[in-house]
């Protein structure tokens, strides 16, 4: 059995980011590191969105980007411009192989196409078992949902991101290509948050994907009939779908980082790196891995790697409010960006924002709904 440094197990966003950064960084030259994965990275398997001011580390693969937003719902619609951010897409086939490139360059990186089975950390060194063999490295970084812990309880509500998405090609002009349709909650929400996100990616080639923040999914059919009803909606008739794409994202604050221990880190989704209170992951994991890079360079102790922030707060009463009221959702996103400036909502969501500026966006929500929450929250501690 090798002995290696740093073992990454999943090579989804955040284990192939991480996995690049260390490609990058002379510091890991004369490191072993080994990514496991049972899955061959050569399809489009997910599309990822994110906000970002100018160039980034992603720009060469970015597919599209939008300099408006459009949000719509019956309380308030409107078309923003959200300069100096942009709106960014960037499919996963183009990420897989940007990655997996810069990766093949180092001699010191191994991939092997192997089923994790099980992580145990021994003290001095980890083990990880896979259907074909066991590896053992000093340092772990697993991506991969072991566990059912986190539905297995009651302290922290589990709602769900969950969508089906179609690429969809009409035979004439018809979207327009600057504006990206960052939430539309005109659909019937029947008791649940539901909304309608489109991308265009040209005028005649856009992403629907139907998307309910809630606790249970639907039935396959059910996704598709509300695109249909939607495009029907907006008189679009003439259209093929090209491609289609589904996912299940859990939004929880949920303490994922009590699985860690000195030697391994739950990282991504299995670490709790997704947005709770929105789902989103992929620009929250760019950075936690920049800043993990740096604790690596300096720690030993991988447990400390993580602490909770106000942001978490934030989120967690959002999601109790939303738990216990799941059709309230199109009333909360749209007193959110009705009251505020759109750009300070994505830097809120970025949780950058100073305290002033929380107070003034936490304090546009329905105050008896989240007093509520909080005066239960404090109880239930």
């Amino acid at each position: 059995m090798q002995k290696y440094d740093y073992i990454i197990t999943g090579t989804g966003a955040s284990g192939l980011m991480l996995a690049y950064h260390m490609a990058l960084d002379p510091f890991f030259d004369q490191k072993q590191i080994l990514l496991i994965d049972k899955e061959n990275k050569d399809q489009n398997d997910r599309t990822w969105c994110f906000w970002e001011k100018g160039d980034g580390l992603w720009s060469k693969i970015v597919t599209k980007k939008w300099k408006h937003i459009f949000f719509g719902s019956e309380i308030y619609s409107e078309k923003i411009k959200i300069d100096p951010y942009q709106y960014k897409m960037i499919r996963s086939m183009d990420f897989y192989d940007f990655v997996l490139k810069a990766i093949e360059k180092k001699i010191n990186i191994t991939i092997a196409k192997e089923g994790v089975i099980s992580i145990k950390d021994e003290g001095n060194i980890v083990q990880v078992e896979t259907d074909k063999r066991i590896h053992l490295g000093s340092k772990v970084f697993n991506s991969i949902i072991f566990s059912s812990a986190y539905k297995n309880q009651d302290q922290y509500p589990v709602l769900n991101q969950h969508f089906v998405g179609w690429f969809v090609k009409t035979s004439s002009d018809f979207f327009d290509a600057e504006t990206a349709t960052f939430m539309d909650f005109t659909v019937d929400q029947k008791g649940n948050t539901r909304f309608m996100y489109v991308l265009p990616t040209s005028s005649r080639e856009a992403l629907f994907e139907y998307t309910l923040f809630s606790e249970d999914l639907l039935p396959e059919q059910e996704y598709e009939d509300e695109i249909r009803e939607y495009l029907m909606e907006k008189e679009i008739h003439d259209y093929k779908v090209i491609e289609k794409e589904k996912g299940c994202i859990p939004m929880t604050c949920y303490d994922f980082k009590k699985h860690n221990s000195k030697n391994i880190l739950h990282i991504g989704t299995a670490g709790g790196w997704t947005k709770p209170s929105t789902g989103y992951t992929f620009n929250i994991s760019l950075k936690k891995v920049e800043r993990l890079v740096g604790f690596i360079k300096k720690n030993s102790d991988l447990s400390r790697f993580q602490k909770k922030t106000r942001f978490w707060y934030y989120d967690l009463l959002f999601l109790d409010v939303l738990y216990k009221e799941n059709g309230i959702g199109s009333v909360l996103f749209s007193k959110l960006f009705k009251k505020n400036d759109s750009k300070k909502i994505l830097k809120f969501l970025d949780e950058e924002t100073s305290v002033l500026e929380d107070l003034k966006i936490t304090t546009s929500l329905p105050a008896g709904n989240f007093l509520k929450a909080l005066w239960k929250r404090i109880f239930r501690w």
